[in-house]
């Protein structure tokens, strides 16, 4: 056999080979079930790449940059809102606590002392900072605490409590069904706890081992929800 022969038949086996993996993978992604194994596989690791602005406020200053901003509840569940009537926070008419994900148009910051007996979370120190914000839809002003003022020692949570991005588009790589439990403050099978977080709020114990892989108990403004995750994925669901 000549050599221009041999060569050919390597080249004509090489091409075989190629050809019958390239439709193995084109066939391999034509499975549904596939693509959304891959999808749900790669939703962690795009939720690690996704930005999340702060600020890093450290002086009151630093706060009032959030005024004329609309900025959405981080950590949900936790922290209370007042009406904010006559140029002052009213204590006396706490309205509750912010939900998960929700939209603050934040109108302007302002500093008041806290009665000794209100308890919101947060140290009282001298006065503390505060968002005044309106509630979509709303034209009522309301408050919630940012921060606390004691002499010169001044601290801020504004990072630890917004998100200053629309979280719609922060993980816009979500599935529809995700964001629609997420909406409705649901916990569905298959939710992540950052996920689940967003949906009903703060975590307040867990069974140990590492996130995604544990038991995680959540209140919900007094419901309380506990959830076990395998990779990452909410398998167990209970709510009480």
């Amino acid at each position: 056999m000549k050599t221009w022969q041999i060569m050919l038949i390597s080249i004509l086996i090489t091409l075989a080979i190629g050809g019958g993996y390239l439709f193995s993978v084109w066939r391999h992604r034509q499975d549904p079930g596939v693509i959304a194994q891959q999808i749900a596989h790669q939703r962690p690791d795009l939720d690690k790449v996704s930005v999340i602005r702060s600020i890093f406020p450290s002086h009151f200053q630093d706060t009032l940059q959030l005024e004329g901003t609309t900025v959405w509840m981080k950590n949900g569940y936790l922290m209370p809102y007042y009406p904010y009537t006559s140029g002052h926070v009213d204590f006396a008419k706490r309205v509750g606590v912010i939900p998960a994900a929700q939209k603050l148009e934040v109108k302007k910051i302002v500093k008041q002392a806290v009665p000794a007996n209100e308890d919101d979370g947060m140290s009282h120190g001298s006065r503390q900072a505060f968002a005044v914000f309106m509630l979509p839809g709303d034209t009522t002003l309301y408050a919630t605490p940012i921060g606390a003022i004691g002499g010169s020692e001044e601290a801020y949570f504004c990072d630890m409590l917004f998100y200053y991005d629309d979280p719609h588009t922060i993980f816009d790589h979500w599935p529809k069904e995700v964001w629609a439990a997420v909406d409705a403050h649901q916990v569905k099978p298959g939710m992540s706890e950052l996920e689940t977080r967003m949906a009903i709020g703060r975590k307040t114990h867990t069974s140990g081992g590492t996130e995604g892989d544990r038991t995680v108990t959540f209140d919900q403004d007094g419901k309380h929800w506990t959830i076990t995750y395998v990779n990452n994925r909410a398998t167990e669901i209970k709510s009480e």
